[in-house]
Formats: C-alpha cells, structure tokens, sequence
C-alpha cells in the first residue's frame, strides 16, 4: 500500500515537471532580440521608411515577432522627447537604437556609451561631433550620412534656374538642430559667393513658424528650407504660408514636396531605411558598430 502511494506521488511529480517544462522553456525564449525604434515624426509621416525597414529586415532573416522584436516610439516632431525615448530603451536594455536625424543621435549618444546605435539622414556626422570619420565611426555608433551641407550649392543651382530673377533668398530651419545650423551657414555662404541678399529664420518649435513666414512676407524672392523633423512634421502648414506668401521653395527630399514644396534635391528616404536595416542587422549579429 506505501509502495503503492510511493510510486502515485512519484507519477503526479513527474507529470507536474513535465507540465512546467514548456513553460520553462516559453520563459527562456520570451526576449526576442530587441530593436528601438526611435521615430522622429508620427507612424504616418514615416509609414513609408519604417516598411522599408522591416521589409529590408524580413530580406535578412529577422522577422518582427518572430526571432526579432521592434519597440517604436514617436518623438511627433518634438526634440525634448528623443531623453525620453532614449532614456526608456536604456531601461528596456535594447539590442540596439535606430535614429532618425542628429538630435536624436547626439541624445542617443549621450545617454548610453554601450548600446549599438545606427543612425540614419543625419546631415553631417563628422561636423556635429558624432563619429570621428565616416569610414571609421569609432565608439557604439554607425550610419549614414546625408551630406547637406555638400548639396547645398547644388540645391541653390536648381533654385535660381526656377527663379532666374532671384535676388532676396530666405533660408528657414530648426535652429536647434547641429547639423541644420551647419546646413544654413553652407547655404549662407554660398547665396553670398552668388551675391544674394539673405534672411536666415531660426524656428525651434511648431508655434515659431507662422512668425516666421510674417517676417519672410514681401521681403525675399524664394525660400530655401532646411528639412528635419520639425520641418516635416509641420510640412503642410509651412508650404501653405510659403504659397500664400508667393515664394517659391526647395527643400532636402520628395517627402517635403509631397506636403506641397515646390521641388526638392536629395536622398531617397526610404532606401536610406533598407541600408540602415543592414547596420542593424550586423549590429543583432555580433559586428561592432565602431
């Protein structure tokens, strides 16, 4: 009778360990190598540019929910809220960071010396201070460059065919964005090597814009505006004051154009989000990012 109670707990012990096994397992499987995502504007003004991401992932072999995990998070525009973001995947212990732009890069930088960032349509990399050269990045950080300060005469050029009278050139952009600084000092120089009167308008938030466009009114022939989050997140507005005002504009991308600017002279956004899912991609593999 003992033996036979014996042998019944033993069973229901045994069935209770296998029982446990799977879940044991589920545990040790239940964190997915881990991607933060950190979105400059809204899901929708990047809907394009996070596809191409992911697709570019799926094309590699990591598939969102399956072996890889992606925590976005939308900044809508707003610099203050990339320490937040940043501040959180630190807290999460992310795999790595993808940014967009160097706001976000330089917070991502400061806040964690240890996890790999990729950053992408970041103006000029070596200028802000963020990687020592571009064939060496050194330290947690790689990406690409955009190199708006190198287009900016090109962008100029193709201004002046549009507006062969061009004389007053107004020149909008956040003013504290690093390298949209360097980008309005490249178009400044140039516009005077061209000897065009300049007006330089710094905005640092959505309510400084339609001040902006007040003091731009009947004083410049066309405008040149230095896209970034901001600039994006409010294209719509931006380009209705620059039509309502009568000024032509060119800016950095088609997407600035498709919330109505005039015409554009740069990257291809979304292939610029397949080359950073590379990095990425390295990156979950082992590569140092430096």
């Amino acid at each position: 009778m003992q033996f036979g109670q014996l042998k019944r707990r033993e069973f229901i012990l045994l069935l209770c360990g296998a029982a446990a096994w799977p879940l044991a397992a589920q545990a040790q499987q239940a964190r997915l190598p881990t991607i933060g995502y950190v979105g400059a504007n809204t899901p929708a003004a990047q809907i394009q540019w996070t596809s191409a991401f992911v697709q570019r992932l799926h094309e590699l072999g990591w598939i969102e929910a399956r072996n890889v995990a992606i925590e976005y998070r939308w900044a809508e525009g707003r610099t203050e809220r990339y320490a937040e973001i940043v501040a959180e995947f630190v807290r999460l212990n992310v795999d790595v960071i993808l940014t967009h732009g160097t706001p976000a890069t330089v917070r991502a930088k400061q806040t964690t010396p240890v996890i790999p960032i990729v950053f992408t349509v970041v103006g000029d990399p070596i200028g802000t201070g963020l990687v020592a050269s571009l064939a060496r990045p050194g330290g947690n950080l790689t990406g690409q460059s955009i190199m708006v300060s190198d287009l900016a005469a090109k962008r100029l050029e193709l201004l002046q065919e549009v507006v062969p009278k061009l004389r007053w050139l107004g020149i909008l952009g956040n003013a504290d964005n690093p390298s949209i600084v360097l980008e309005m000092d490249a178009v400044q120089a140039t516009a005077r090597k061209l000897g065009l009167q300049i007006s330089r308008f710094g905005i640092r938030r959505a309510e400084d814009i339609t001040p902006a466009f007040e003091a731009l009114r009947g004083t410049t022939d066309a405008l040149y505006i230095s896209g970034d989050p901001l600039v994006l997140t409010n294209g719509i507005r931006i380009n209705m004051l620059a039509v309502g005002a009568r000024l032509p504009s060119i800016n950095i991308a088609k997407e600035y154009v498709q919330t109505g600017g005039l015409i554009s002279y740069g990257p291809n956004y979304p292939d610029l989000y397949r080359h950073a899912a590379d990095h990425v991609a390295k990156s979950l593999r082992g590569a140092k990012p430096g």
